[in-house]
């Protein structure tokens, strides 16, 4: 099993750690590091500067979000970092939900998601392997665009930059289990959000298909301290906002994951509180066992015996969310 580093996205600047956090994690022998957008800063400036600081960590997206971006202008950014970076790029792609795509990117949210992810991803990989003009007569991502507000001007085109590397990596941040069924179809991977080793009967069907090499990459906050329940809150903290206010109360696909993983009532009782403005309670509410089995919280030996349960499934890459050097560290001894 190999390691990461996720870094997320910034708040409300700027976080002056991550450089030296993703040179650490080089100088440690992790193979990559990750960041991500919601709605401030975005996924790939904050990747190439840490590119131009380090030398052999690959560099992935945790997620692009899809909404964004048109998915040639995702495969442009992708096949220049690329270039820039000798080939380290891992391109991790995410729909996100309704409540961000139309609120925040100003566009419907597809009727169709898996349709919409499945053009998306096969006009990356059309740009990046460069054969033949870009052309999809698509429902969502037609190229050359052929709708009736169009010229009909258009012209199917493909990169005048001739991109590193045809087959670069794309995973998908996919979470119902139809949407993970079809990422073993068409990605390299899947970056899953909650993946407990506790319970693999929750993406067990899903992942039935999944081919040779395909990469399971979940996050996991990894923070080594004395007192599990103080190291877990951070956990919970990040849990009440993603299920309590992260999507809408009719369809919030976070909270619907943690009911599918065995936590409905809590789900329900989270998203309620945090819509209602009570979010310290929504923090609370949210299970210590749950946070416990989602994360590596805890002295050293605790880490060590349940990191086995991580080596034992199907998961290729560990991406932590660590706080400090220590932890990340201490995983990477671990993981020796």
């Amino acid at each position: 099993m190999r390691l990461g580093l996720a870094l997320g996205y910034w708040g409300r600047g700027p976080d002056p750690r991550h450089v030296p956090l993703a040179q650490e994690a080089e100088r440690l022998g992790y193979h990559s590091v990750w960041t991500a957008e919601s709605w401030g800063s975005d996924v790939f400036t904050p990747l190439t500067w840490i590119a131009a600081q380090t030398s052999t960590i690959r560099l992935g997206t945790a997620v692009a979000q899809m909404a964004a971006r048109s998915p040639t202008t995702t495969a442009m950014h992708a096949l220049t970092l690329d270039h820039l970076s000798g080939g380290r790029v891992m391109l991790g792609l995410g729909l996100s939900g309704p409540q961000v795509v139309e609120g925040w990117y100003g566009r419907p949210f597809p009727k169709s998601p898996l349709t919409a992810t499945r053009e998306y991803v096969d006009v990356v990989r059309q740009v990046l392997r460069r054969q033949a003009p870009v052309e999809l007569d698509g429902r969502f991502h037609s190229h050359p665009y052929r709708g009736p507000d169009g010229t009909g001007l258009g012209k199917a085109l493909k990169p005048i930059t001739h991109p590193l590397r045809a087959e670069l990596p794309v995973l998908l941040g996919a979470e119902g289990p139809k949407n993970i069924a079809q990422t073993t179809r068409i990605a390299d991977g899947w970056l899953p959000l909650y993946w407990s080793p506790n319970r693999p009967e929750v993406y067990e069907t899903s992942l039935a298909e999944a081919p040779e090499g395909f990469l399971v990459a979940p996050m996991a906050q990894v923070r080594v301290c004395d007192d599990v329940a103080e190291g877990l809150l951070p956990v919970k903290t990040m849990l009440g906002f993603y299920i309590g206010g992260m999507g809408h109360a009719a369809r919030n696909f976070h909270a619907d994951l943690m009911a599918r993983m065995g936590y409905e009532e809590q789900a329900r009782r989270i998203q309620r509180l945090f819509l209602e403005g009570r979010r310290e309670e929504a923090v609370l509410a949210v299970p210590d066992a749950f946070a416990d089995e989602i994360s590596l919280v805890g002295p050293r030996e605790r880490i060590a015996e349940r990191l086995e349960s991580w080596r034992k499934g199907p998961v290729t890459d560990l991406l932590a969310l660590a706080p400090d050097r220590e932890s990340l560290r201490v995983l990477a001894e671990l993981n020796a």
